[in-house]
């Protein structure tokens, strides 16, 4: 409508110029008659001329504007309609596909809780607690089953419980392993590695206690030991018990024995010096080289580890001697 009035308005124009195009040629033809003068009646002809050959052409334009507009809108008309079908099946499909979706899901309720319930076994047997967990409050959530999610939940727990108490009596066995063989610090990493896995199990909190119990258990045992050897005046036995006990004393409880163990030493050292000079006046060079070997291991600064070393070349040169030869020496 709008482009029509914007034509009518338009084509107005050309009767108005037409108009005005004959004033200017009738001055013209009245300058002619009067002065002469051809000026004006040449414009007022080609006024007339331009206003006459395009005015036709104006009222064809609006003819076939018109015309165009009706094709186009009785064109338009159809495909309008056809698409103001085509929305509202669209909108049935719809409807139609959310009624399906709603009872493929009632009629497949049964199969998906049978599938939920598989993959809980498979993650329950491949110790996954987290994701059976996770299962068990879809299952609660999607369908409703809070009697069976709690079933399950129950089994996921007595499950990991069983789990967790069989790997910390593994753990817990090689915690003793280490104790037995004295092996300390081996045993608390163990109870350290366990108290990550398990923090809120009492059995593994209390473990690093424990060994350090039996720590001290052992090493009450060794100063018994030692005391004992003390008074039985086993020298060799109490050195023995004082070499594994060096490993536990505190500075302070190393002080309180360190009278007794020069003392055991010192008997030590004279038992040794003794067997030596008995091998040597027996003229067993083999003997006296071990025990002479013996003295410079366990004693090397001493006076009596400097002597021995001055008589290890000759001991080894004599017992390298053949038998008759040392014989005669002897004699």
């Amino acid at each position: 409508m709008e482009q029509q009035r914007s034509t009518a308005s338009f084509v107005w124009v050309y009767p108005v110029a037409f108009v005005l195009s004959l004033i200017i040629l009738a001055a013209g033809v009245y300058l002619v008659a009067k002065y002469q003068s051809w000026t004006l009646l040449a414009a007022g002809c080609v006024s007339v001329t331009g206003v006459l050959a395009v005015w036709p052409l104006a009222l064809t334009m609006q003819a076939n504007r018109q015309c165009n507009e009706d094709q186009i809108k009785a064109a338009l008309t159809p495909i309008n309609e056809r698409l103001e079908q085509y929305s509202v099946m669209l909108h049935t499909i719809s409807d139609q596909q959310l009624l399906s979706d709603r009872a493929k899901s009632v009629a497949f309720r049964e199969k998906d809780r049978d599938a939920v319930r598989r993959a809980l076994q498979e993650e329950i047997a491949k110790q996954d607690w987290e994701a059976a967990l996770v299962l068990v409050d879809e299952m609660e959530r999607a369908y409703g089953y809070r009697q069976e999610a709690d079933r399950f939940r129950q089994q996921i727990n007595a499950a990991h419980d069983q789990f967790s108490r069989r790997q910390i009596a593994d753990v817990v066995s090689v915690i003793d392993r280490h104790t037995r063989s004295e092996q300390w610090q081996a045993a608390v990493r163990e109870a350290d590695r366990l108290r990550q896995m398990f923090p809120n199990n009492d059995q593994v909190k209390n473990l690093p206690v424990e060994i350090e119990n039996r720590r001290q258990a052992h090493k009450k045992q060794l100063l018994d030991s030692w005391n004992e050897a003390v008074n039985r005046k086993d020298v060799d036995g109490g050195i023995e018990i004082l070499k594994k006990l060096d490993l536990y004393l505190t500075p302070s409880e190393a002080e309180s024995i360190q009278e007794q163990a020069r003392n055991i030493f010192k008997q030590k050292m004279e038992n040794l010096r003794t067997q030596f000079s008995v091998a040597v006046q027996d003229h067993n060079w083999q003997e006296a080289i071990r025990v002479g070997e013996s003295i410079m291991i366990d004693f090397p600064n001493t006076q009596m580890a400097k002597e021995v070393r001055e008589k290890m070349d000759a001991l080894r040169q004599r017992a390298n001697e053949p038998a008759s030869k040392t014989a005669m020496a002897s004699a």
